[in-house]
């Protein structure tokens, strides 16, 4: 399935990003010089490109058609697992973006909430992409009849022609290189 494979490479952006989410953090934690304002970019890409693109697809296609179509793994929870690690990414972000703004009040106290709260979705995420490349995504190309495969592969496929059409990959790309020639 191609939007699987988009799926996938996305992944490999989302843990691009990660990589510079921990030496950001350790640089903070080694009280190195960083750029505070460069977090806000890191939070544009993952609400953005992570969140809205990617989780967007999975949440509002794959995931719903796999609990239409893949009964016992709607039964297990595996996709409402799935669900619930989104949300609770999204819960880390949301809580990472308060502790910032507290930090540019002048509480240098929130530079811990700033690091528990990134390391705290990078851990997340590792996991969860593993979880997704190495069965979800499987079994959707394994178990999914080809109807609901096609169906699928058509709405990803309005969705990416979109994004491409706005600059949206090239954005988020090219955000992910600077931060990563600056923190890496």
């Amino acid at each position: 399935m191609n939007s699987i494979e988009i799926m996938v490479k996305e992944h490999e952006n989302i843990r691009r990003m990660l990589k510079v989410i921990r030496k950001y953090c350790y640089k903070i934690m080694t009280c190195q010089e960083v750029d505070y304002d460069d977090l806000y970019k890191v939070i544009d890409f993952i609400r953005n490109y992570a969140d809205k693109h990617h989780h967007g697809k999975e949440e509002d296609i794959l995931f719903k058609v796999m609990s239409e179509k893949i009964e016992r793994l709607s039964k297990n929870g595996a996709i409402t697992g799935m669900y619930i690690e989104h949300d609770l990414g999204r819960l880390y972000i949301s809580n990472l973006e308060l502790a910032l703004e507290d930090f540019k009040k002048g509480n240098d106290e929130k530079r811990l909430d700033i690091i528990a709260n990134f390391i705290s979705y990078t851990d997340l995420l590792e996991r969860h992409i593993e979880k997704e490349n190495t069965a979800i995504y499987k079994f959707a190309e394994n178990i999914l009849p080809e109807e609901s495969k096609a169906f699928i592969e058509k709405e990803c496929s309005t969705i990416e022609n979109s994004a491409m059409e706005n600059g949206l990959q090239e954005k988020y790309i090219s955000l992910l290189q600077l931060l990563e020639e600056k923190y890496i």
